[in-house]
C-alpha cells in the first residue's frame, strides 16, 4: 500500500517520505503544547484564578514528562539504544533538545507568577507573603503555627562521614539546609522533608491581634517558607547558614513482567510502590542555591548533564491548584449547565428512545449523566439480563461503578474490563477491581500485552420481540469529574450490528476470541491501522479522478510513522487534509511537493479538547468515525481501541456540518503548526469565533436539529 518514492520538495531539495527532515521530534512537539498551556496562564480574557489554574496544569504536565517520557530517554541512554525516531534524534540530542526548549520555558513561566499573578492576586485581595512583608503580629502567629503544627512532625536527616546521604522521594519538596557548630568553620549538611501532604501549600496567615487583621483578604505564605524561618528550633545551639528548597523527579514508568507475574493485581500493587523510588530524571533549585550544595547533590543522585534546573520561583507549582479552593467565583470561569438532549429530558426509559434513534452526546456541553442513568437504569430494570463495559480512568467516587455495583445486588450478570495499567491510576482502579470482584461482578485485568483503552459498554435486555442489545461507546473515559473539563464525544445506540461487533469484542477481551469479521467497528491492534490506511487511499484514489478528496481529522496526537507517510502521499496527490491536533504533531505541514495540502491547528482552553473524529469526503458518502483511539504508535499497536462510525444521517450531518466547522474555524483560541515547528495564533479582529464559548452558548444544538433536513456542508467555507 505504502509508495516509498522520492519527490521534488523545490529546485534545491529532493526528498524521500523517510527523510528525517520531515518528522518532529515527539518530545520537543510535547513541549510546544505545554507551551500552549503556559500561553493561556498568561491570557487575560480568563478569570484570574483560571490562568492560576493553567499555571498548575503547565506544572503538572511536566512533571509527568519527566517520569514518564525523559526517565524513558535516561533508560535508552543506560542500554544504548541505538535506533532512532524518525525524526533522527538520538536520546543523548533529544535530552540535550529537551534542556535547551525548557529553560527559558521555566523562566517564562516563574515570571508569569511573579511578576502578573502574584500582583494582580494582590489587587484582589488575595496576597502571596514572602516573610518580609510580614507585619510582627502575622511573624509572632507563624512562629506559634509553627511550635505548636508542623515542629512535630519534622524529622531533619543529617548528612555527614556518620550519616548516609539520605534518600530523597519523587516530587517531595524538600529544605537542603547548611549549619555550622558555633565557633566551628565546617559547614553541615542536612534534609528536612516539607509535609505538604500533610498541610496546605499556601498556609493562611493570621495574626496573633485580629484587630490589625484586614477584613476581605485573604493571606497565604509557602510551607516551606514557615519552616526556613524556623530553623533554629530544629537546629538548637547551631548556626543555620542557609536553607535552599529543592525537589527531586524520579522514573515513574513502572514497568511489569506480565508473563512472570501469577497475579497481574498483586504484581500492580508491588509495583506502584516502586514508582517513587526510581532514578532520578530531573532536580529542581532554588535559583540562589549555592553551587558547593549543587555539586553535592549532583555527586549523589545526577548520571546525565542537564538534570539540574534552577528556579526563581515556586519549585512544585502544581500545587497552586489549591487556590482555586478559594470561594472567589468572581475569579472563575462563569459555571453553566450542561444541556440534556430534549427526547430524554426526564425520560424514565432510556433504552426506548435509544431503540428508536442512535443519540449522540457532547461533554462537557451535554450532561454525562444520561450515561450514568443508562448503566443505573441497566441496574435496576426486571428485563436486563447482562451489562457488559470496559474502565479504564474511572475516577475515585465514581457514580458509573455505584451502578455497576446494584447491578449485581440486583442479580445482573456484570462483566467488567479493568486497566490496571492506566497510569497513575492504579490504584483507583486496584480499589475498584476488589469492591467489584467482592460483589460477585466477573472482572478481567486487561489483556496481557496490551492496555485496553477503548470506551465500552453493552446492556443486554430481554424485550416482546427478543434479546436487544444496546450500546453506549465513547472518545472519553466513564468518569464523571473529567466529563466536566474534558470534551468528549459519545454514542448510544441499539443498532444489531453495531451491538454484535460489542459482543464479539467482550468476548475477545474476556475470553479465547479471535474473531475478526466486525461489521462496523474498526479495533486495534489489528484493524485501526489497516482501515485508517485504507479510507486514505480511497481519498487519493478519488482525488486522482474527481478532485474532490478531503480528509478532516481531530485528534489529540499524530506521531505515527506510516501514517504521516499516507498523509503526505494524500497531499501530494492534492487530498485537502485539515489536521486539527490538541497536543503531539510529529507532521510538518506546509512542506512545497510534500504536505502543502495540509493545515495543523490546535486548540487549547477552558476545556481539554479530548475527542477524536475522522472524517473522509468518500466521493460525498461522507464517512464519520469517532472512538479512543490517536494516532500513534501505542495507540495502533499496543492497545485495545475501538473507532466507530456514525451511520445515523442526522448525527454525521450534525458532525459535519456544525461540530467541525466549528473548531476549524476557530479564531480565538487556535494555533496553527508551521513547518519548523513552532505555532503563530490564529486571530481575527473582525470575524472573532470562539469555539468552545460558541458550544457553550449553542449547547444541545446539534441534538435539537435531528430532525431537520441535512444542511449544505459548510466545510467547503474552510479555507485551508
Amino acid at each position: 500500500m505504502e509508495e516509498e518514492n522520492t519527490i521534488s520538495g523545490n529546485i534545491s531539495r529532493v526528498y524521500h517520505l523517510k527523510d528525517s527532515s520531515l518528522y518532529i521530534n515527539r518530545e520537543l512537539s510535547w513541549i510546544q503544547f505545554n507551551r500552549h498551556v503556559l500561553e493561556e496562564a498568561k491570557d487575560h480574557t480568563h478569570p484570574l484564578l483560571e490562568r492560576v489554574k493553567f499555571l498548575s496544569i503547565f506544572a503538572n504536565n511536566l512533571d509527568e514528562f519527566f517520569m514518564i517520557r525523559v526517565s524513558g530517554l535516561h533508560q535508552q541512554l543506560r542500554e544504548g539504544v541505538i535506533k532512532a525516531p524518525p525524526d533522527g534524534l538520538t536520546p543523548g540530542e533529544q535530552l540535550d533538545a529537551i534542556y535547551k526548549a525548557l529553560v527559558p520555558l521555566l523562566e517564562e513561566s516563574v515570571s508569569v507568577w511573579n511578576e502578573d499573578i502574584v500582583p494582580a492576586l494582590k489587587n484582589e485581595g488575595i496576597l502571596i507573603h514572602s516573610y518580609e512583608t510580614l507585619n510582627e503580629g502575622q511573624k509572632r502567629y507563624l512562629r506559634n503555627y509553627f511550635i505548636k503544627e508542623i515542629f512535630p512532625v519534622l524529622t531533619p536527616l543529617a548528612f555527614d562521614k556518620s550519616h548516609p546521604f539520605p534518600f530523597i522521594s519523587n516530587l517531595a519538596l524538600n529544605l537542603a539546609v547548611i549549619l555550622r557548630e558555633r565557633g566551628q568553620k565546617e559547614e553541615l549538611f542536612a534534609r528536612i522533608k516539607i509535609p505538604n501532604k500533610l498541610f496546605p501549600r499556601l498556609i493562611l496567615v493570621k495574626t496573633d491581634d485580629e484587630e490589625h487583621e484586614e477584613r476581605g483578604k485573604s493571606e497565604f505564605i509557602f510551607l516551606e517558607e514557615i519552616i526556613a524561618e524556623n530553623l533554629d528550633l530544629l537546629f538548637p545551639g547551631m548556626d543555620v547558614r542557609a536553607a535552599y528548597p529543592f525537589r527531586v523527579t524520579r522514573d515513574a514508568d513502572i514497568e511489569i513482567e506480565e508473563d512472570e507475574a501469577d497475579d497481574l493485581l498483586t504484581a500492580v500493587e508491588e509495583s506502584i510502590g516502586r514508582r517513587w523510588v526510581g532514578k532520578p530524571v530531573r532536580i529542581e533549585v532554588s535559583s540562589w542555591m549555592d553551587q558547593s550544595v549543587c555539586a553535592m547533590m549532583a555527586e549523589k543522585m545526577t548520571d546525565y548533564p542537564h538534570m539540574f534546573y534552577r528556579l526563581g520561583g515556586p519549585i512544585g507549582m502544581a500545587d497552586l491548584m489549591c487556590l482555586l479552593d478559594l470561594n472567589r467565583p468572581d475569579l472563575k470561569d462563569t459555571p453553566f449547565v450542561s444541556s440534556v438532549p430534549k427526547r430524554i429530558d426526564n425520560e424514565p426509559n432510556l433504552f426506548n428512545k435509544i431503540k428508536a434513534r442512535d443519540m449522540m452526546l457532547f461533554h462537557p456541553y451535554e450532561s454525562f449523566q444520561p450515561v450514568v442513568q443508562f448503566v443505573l437504569q441497566a441496574a435496576h430494570d426486571p428485563d436486563v439480563l447482562a451489562i457488559k463495559m470496559t474502565l479504564y480512568r474511572s475516577g475515585s467516587k465514581s457514580p458509573v461503578i455505584r451502578a455497576l455495583l446494584d447491578a449485581r445486588e440486583n442479580g445482573k450478570a456484570v462483566s467488567v474490563v479493568v486497566e490496571l495499567k492506566a497510569r497513575f491510576d492504579e490504584e483507583n482502579n486496584i480499589g475498584w477491581a476488589k469492591a467489584l470482584e467482592h460483589a460477585g461482578v466477573h472482572v478481567v485485568y486487561g489483556i496481557m500485552g496490551l492496555k485496553v483503552h477503548a470506551k465500552l459498554c453493552l446492556v443486554v435486555r430481554r424485550e416482546r420481540e427478543g434479546i436487544v442489545r444496546y450500546v453506549h461507546m465513547s472518545s472519553g473515559n466513564y468518569n464523571a469529574t473529567t466529563a466536566r473539563i474534558y470534551t468528549d464525544i459519545g454514542l448510544f445506540t441499539a443498532d444489531p450490528e453495531i451491538a454484535s461487533d460489542a459482543s464479539n469484542l467482550f468476548n475477545a477481551l474476556t475470553g479465547y476470541s479471535n474473531y475478526m469479521a466486525y461489521n462496523h467497528l474498526m479495533v486495534s491492534p489489528k484493524y485501526i491501522r489497516r482501515g485508517i490506511l485504507s479510507l486514505i487511499e480511497r481519498e487519493i484514489h478519488r482525488q486522482k479522478e474527481h478532485q474532490d478528496g478531503h480528509i478532516i481529522l481531530k485528534l489529540n496526537a499524530l506521531q505515527d510513522a506510516e501514517m504521516i507517510r499516507a498523509l503526505y502521499r494524500a497531499s501530494q496527490a492534492g487530498v485537502k487534509i485539515n489536521l486539527q491536533i490538541r497536543g503531539i504533531c510529529c507532521l510538518r505541514p506546509g512542506i512545497p511537493g510534500v504536505s502543502d495540502n495540509i493545515t495543523v491547528t490546535s486548540i487549547v482552553g477552558r476545556f481539554l479538547e479530548h475527542s477524536r473524529i475522522y472524517y473522509f469526503h468518500n466521493g460525498g458518502d461522507e464517512i464519520v468515525l469517532m472512538g479512543s483511539a490517536d494516532l500513534m504508535p501505542r495507540n495502533l499497536n499496543r492497545r485495545i481501541e475501538v473507532l466507530f462510525p456514525i451511520l445515523d444521517p442526522g448525527i454525521r450531518n450534525e458532525i459535519i456540518s456544525t461540530i467541525l466547522p466549528i473548531h476549524l474555524q476557530d479564531t480565538v483560541k487556535k494555533r496553527m503548526l508551521r513547518s519548523d515547528g513552532s505555532y503563530i495564533r490564529v486571530r481575527s479582529e473582525e470575524n472573532s469565533i470562539h469555539a468552545q464559548e460558541w458550544l457553550i452558548s449553542h449547547r444541545g444544538l446539534w441534538n435539537d436539529h435531528l430532525h431537520e433536513e441535512p444542511k449544505c456542508d459548510i466545510l467547503k467555507n474552510v479555507d485551508i
